[in-house]
């Protein structure tokens, strides 16, 4: 299959996985953004007014890059995990697989499809939060660079999820009981040096901190992590599960019988 053949084909399903969540933004889009109000009404205005300042930062502002940052993790996951096991029951992806169209094609823009959903949903929050906080990006950067990346690894996610995923009770497991907990765990409405020693160390082994401290530092200047270990946990998750990823696809676990 040609070069151009391919890019048709990954853009026929980024076009098609965009319209897809566009046609119900009402379920796909309005939700996070009321649900972010919320958090900033309770957390920052009513909450943070007692806290204070956290690492030199009023806690309102802190909080905003926590909160924009799980919006992309999560819609960017539950984008792809939706859409490909829909694609899987309705058999639309048998159809793909047995066409010329490679699989890192297929990944791909399945993948982009999440990263649009996840870049829309972040760019909703991110004008509401406007209306709680004076953002003020420190290192555009960064800021760009740690969001698409991050946006990308849990499009990953939602993929492999979505191959496994038999029923659709198998697709809400996952962000159910482990992304929801990963992601309030992982730094965005405290710092982990509130934490003992002990509990600083086993927050480490939360892929999503390094994720929402990369996006701070981007927005704020501050951040728990180094920056650069931010960067090397994201890019290898993402290098892993892309791997994973071609090769569920390549041997059609979850959809050859």
């Amino acid at each position: 299959m040609r070069l151009n053949e391919q890019f048709v084909a990954f853009q026929t399903i980024l076009i098609k996985e965009v319209l897809r969540f566009a046609r119900i933004w009402m379920q796909t889009v309005l939700p996070p953004v009321i649900t972010t109000v919320l958090y900033f009404i309770i957390f920052g205005n009513l909450i943070g007014e007692r806290i204070g300042a956290m690492d030199g930062v009023r806690y309102i502002d802190y909080i905003v890059p926590g909160l924009i940052m799980m919006a992309i993790i999560t819609n960017s996951y539950a984008n792809v995990v939706s859409s490909f096991f829909g694609s899987k029951l309705q058999r639309h992806i048998e159809e793909m697989l047995v066409s010329p169209v490679p699989s890192f094609v297929i990944v791909l823009g399945f993948v982009a499809g999440g990263v649009a959903r996840g870049l829309a949903v972040g760019a909703a929050v991110t004008a509401v939060a406007l209306f709680f906080s004076e953002l003020s990006v420190q290192n555009w950067a960064v800021t760009i660079s740690v969001v698409m990346l991050t946006a990308v690894l849990f499009s990953l996610a939602g993929l492999i999820n979505g191959v496994f995923a038999k029923t659709f009770d198998d697709v809400s497991i996952v962000p159910t009981f482990v992304l929801t907990p990963l992601t309030y765990l992982g730094g965005i409405f405290y710092s982990i040096k509130m934490l003992s020693e002990f509990w600083q160390t086993v927050s480490l082994l939360n892929p999503i901190l390094y994720m929402v401290n990369g996006f701070r530092y981007g927005i704020l200047g501050v951040s728990d992590i180094p920056l650069a270990a931010c960067y090397a946990i994201i890019v290898l998750f993402i290098g892993l599960l892309f791997a994973w990823a071609l090769y569920l696809l390549n041997r059609g676990v979850g959809i050859r019988t």
